[in-house]
């Protein structure tokens, strides 16, 4: 084998192979430049929570609703910048890893070619007798040099394999890693067409308010009433089907109350309505019943899911005219046997048979008076319910005086309802 063959091999496996990162690249300026506008924006969407959370303590007026709706489709419209920000950033995390990848692309090619050369040559020399490569070679000494550097070849050979290991390797680390990125990003288009949903909600929610008081005060806490009047009828509709479906549960099924089963709902979180008959001032007359807890939320706010599982329905009572009872709502089945319920939502950001996550959101939630998806419901709130998943199941509420052609969970008898804060953390 010549010396020139042997240069252009070993010119081959030292080329370059790893990417020189001198100076910051255009593409890390942009990255950086996203992260501080978003930082800018979140700064401003803390002080809209704030001032939203501060009008919502406030009592219900009409004044405070529409300061509220206001507030809301401000922090709502801050939402909708940041998610745009992070989609951004996303989408330029995803470019720089696609640069990376097809550097490393070209990389395995030089390996492979040194590689694919290297072989060539030493199957060229291996396959000539000893006589011959001696009586080929000038000097004996030639020989023995080409031997040398062929050894030496061999061993920067394995090297060179290795190092196309290991860079696969990586390669397959970062293909991982792109596609965990661009799931994330399309988890960030639905929740920005989740919050744009809202934001139209909030506008028509408004809109029809002030419509139907006529932005008078009286006119405003009578809708609370017809509302709250609805509601108990609707309660009433649901206890007689109750009875009607009443089973017994199989303890075994589900697990018994334990602090830390669930998670929160969401990120803030404040509690204004309580499990069963301890709020019946609030909730209705002696007979009633609250079947979950009320947590205070503002319009808009992410609603999480409690516990993996698989969305076993969803749907918007409000659909229906005069039907008031969970408005717009999403039940999860979990695999514990529990199912958990999220009602009077402004949008939901999930479909029938979707699995979801611990912590993902599911949906937003809403509660004005009046607004698409809000059910019964006299201000803006989120309500939660647990069931044993063996006493549940979605069917037509026939029965009912104004929900007859609607869909909604029903329990099959009283015990299936259990106390979310019995299986939620410890505040």
């Amino acid at each position: 084998m010549s010396r020139r063959v042997i240069s252009i091999l070993i010119f081959f496996l030292i080329a370059p192979l790893i990417l020189s990162a001198a100076n910051p690249s255009e593409l890390e300026q942009q990255i950086e430049r996203v992260r501080r506008e978003r930082e800018t924006l979140v700064e401003e969407q803390k002080k809209l929570q704030t001032e939203l959370e501060e009008i919502n303590k406030e009592s219900q007026t009409l004044g405070s609703a529409v300061k509220s709706l206001d507030a809301t489709k401000k922090k709502l419209a801050k939402d909708i910048s940041i998610t745009q920000s992070k989609i951004t950033s996303t989408g330029l995390l995803i470019q720089s890893l696609e640069n990376a990848m097809s550097e490393k692309e070209k990389q395995i090619i030089t390996h492979r070619t040194a590689i694919a050369s290297a072989i060539l040559a030493l199957s060229e020399y291996d396959t000539n007798p000893l006589i011959l490569q001696i009586l080929a070679s000038v000097r004996l000494s030639d020989l023995w040099r080409d031997g040398s550097q062929l050894a030496g070849l061999n061993a920067r050979l394995e090297e060179e394999i290795n190092a196309l290991r290991e860079t696969r390797k990586i390669l397959d680390q970062e293909k991982a890693e792109k596609e965990k990125i661009k799931k994330e990003q399309l988890n960030l288009r639905g929740q920005l067409s989740g919050q744009k949903s809202v934001v139209e909600e909030n506008q028509k929610a408004k809109a029809k308010l002030l419509a139907e008081t006529k932005n008078k005060e009286v006119e405003y806490q009578r809708l609370i009433q017809a509302n709250m009047a609805r509601q108990k009828e609707s309660e009433a509709d649901l206890y007689r089907l109750e009875q009607e479906l009443r089973i017994t549960l199989d303890l075994s099924l589900f697990p018994e109350p334990k602090r830390g089963v669930l998670t929160w709902p969401l990120d803030n979180v404040y509690i204004t309505g309580h499990f069963g008959r301890s709020d019946c001032g609030i909730y209705g007359g002696a007979d009633c019943f609250h079947n979950g807890t009320d947590f205070r939320a503002s319009m808009g706010t992410p609603v999480r899911s409690m516990l993996a599982g698989v969305i076993e329905g969803i749907g918007n009572t409000d659909n229906q005219r005069g039907c008031y009872s969970y408005g717009r709502w999403v039940l999860i089945k979990h695999d514990n046997g529990l199912t958990s319920i999220y009602a009077h939502l402004s949008a939901s950001l999930v479909q029938k048979g979707q699995k979801v996550t611990t912590g993902q959101i599911i949906g937003y939630s809403g509660g004005v008076p009046g607004a698409n998806g809000s059910g019964y419901s006299k201000g803006q709130h989120l309500h939660v319910g647990l069931f044993a998943s063996q006493g549940v199941e979605i069917r037509q509420f026939t029965t009912s005086i104004g929900c007859k052609q609607v869909f909604v969970p029903i329990a099959k008898g009283r015990d299936a309802y259990l106390d979310p804060l019995a299986y939620l953390p410890v505040l």
